[in-house]
């Protein structure tokens, strides 16, 4: 390969939160004498970044003045490309894209259009904790419909639970995760296109959370909720970010891509009342550094990587841990497992199975967060040498000790 995936990248001390929050006050603590930190809890990325995005931010700050400013065309030039290189979006113009600080605020910003504090929200679960988070501090009542495990094993929509809850709940907005976090799902262009069938039904604006869509499996394909149906582009504002893709989330700097004109002229007007809703010039620069044709080439070997490291973490699981389910992910880096039987098999809680993850240096994941009950959410974003000796460990010291 022509980029490192595989050197094991010293971050303690480099204001990386999945590594100096350990120990803290924050979970997961510090591990027992005799083991390091394996990182698994946080969701970004062990590995270094494409050398362009630290190219071009170091061509800035040649200059010595870092005033008012407004964004280049090559910002918005960027993300045009980028989206007709990996997706085939041809119809993609700059009036079209919206800066964002995050996906998060992106997605109040959109609800504070499509709805009114104390309405109710339809989002698939398990559910990424942050949407679950941001919507209750907003008032918002979240109605939840259960992804299901089909009989191969492959995460599934109701669709029948889907259309009946916003009936029931007159629901006008939902959250689609494309792809799904945490199960690492992809939809298949159908199951788009039936879910977006059902929101225009029952006149459903939805927020489609696109920012895992550059990370994808071999053998898969992100299709943009947007590209589905002309219905599908009126309705849904879709939030990006390169942070996800290149491991950039500190320095800030989400966008959405809106295609109606009155929507996006009302999500333009709610994302500025509070005035913080900025640009960051620096993160202007990485995402120009990170879109350029090295960046396409490294998020290609970045994308294989984690096939490799997600079939090996799904193997061994399913052949060493008995007790555990999982289903392959299909994109992103996180792995999500149920240890529902295992629990009851060795009459232990989920907190004392974490905590023994935890003495060993595996800082895995609460799935409690998301909604899970017997669940733990787990980062595979490191070389491979890292994960299979988290697993290791995981086999010695806690799952068939």
């Amino acid at each position: 390969m022509k980029y490192d995936f595989e050197s094991i990248m010293e971050r303690k001390g480099q204001d990386a939160l999945a590594v100096d929050a350990i120990g803290n006050g924050s979970a997961p603590g510090l591990p027992k004498e005799g083991f390091d930190v394996i990182p698994m809890w946080v969701a970004d990325m062990n590995f270094p970044t494409v050398p362009t995005i630290c190219e071009a931010i170091r061509e800035r700050l040649d200059h010595p003045a870092f005033g008012y400013f407004e964004p280049r065309a090559e910002y918005f030039d960027s993300i045009i490309r980028w989206h007709a290189d990996r997706n085939g979006v041809t119809e993609l113009e700059a009036s079209h894209i919206g800066y964002e600080n995050g996906v998060l605020g992106g997605m109040l910003s959109a609800m504070g259009t499509f709805c009114s504090r104390g309405d109710a929200v339809l989002v698939h679960s398990p559910i990424y904790m942050g949407f679950a988070g941001s919507l209750k501090n907003c008032g918002y009542q979240i109605v939840l419909s259960p992804l299901v495990l089909d009989e191969e094993g492959i995460w599934r929509m109701d669709f029948e639970d889907m259309d009946r809850k916003i009936k029931e709940h007159h629901i006008h907005a939902a959250i689609f995760c494309s792809p799904h976090n945490p199960t690492g799902r992809v939809w298949d262009r159908w199951e788009i296109e039936r879910a977006m069938e059902i929101y225009r039904e029952n006149d459903v604006y939805v927020v489609s959370d696109e920012i895992w869509s550059d990370i994808i499996h071999d053998g898969y394909r992100h299709i943009p909720t947007q590209s589905v149906s002309k219905d599908a582009r009126e309705r849904t504002v879709a939030l990006y970010a390169p942070s996800k893709t290149f491991n950039l989330a500190g320095l800030i700097g989400s966008y959405h891509v809106i295609y109606n004109k009155r929507l996006r002229d009302r999500v333009n007007k709610e994302s500025s009342l509070s005035h913080y809703n900025s640009m960051n010039m620096l993160s202007m620069y990485a995402l120009i550094g990170a879109y350029r044709a090295e960046g396409r080439e490294w998020v290609d070997e970045l994308c294989h990587v984690l096939t490799v490291n997600a079939d090996y973490a799904y193997h061994y699981i399913k052949e060493h841990f008995e007790g555990v389910s999982v289903s392959r992910p299909q994109g992103t880096y996180m792995i999500w497992i149920d240890c529902k039987d295992w629990l009851e098999a060795h009459h232990m809680t989920l907190d004392e199975l974490l905590q023994a993850g935890w003495d060993v240096g595996v800082a895995w994941q609460d799935g409690r967060h998301h909604g899970g009950t017997t669940h733990i959410r787990i980062n595979l974003a490191l070389p491979l040498s890292r994960v299979k000796e988290a697993f290791s460990r995981l086999d010695r010291y806690v799952f068939n000790k």
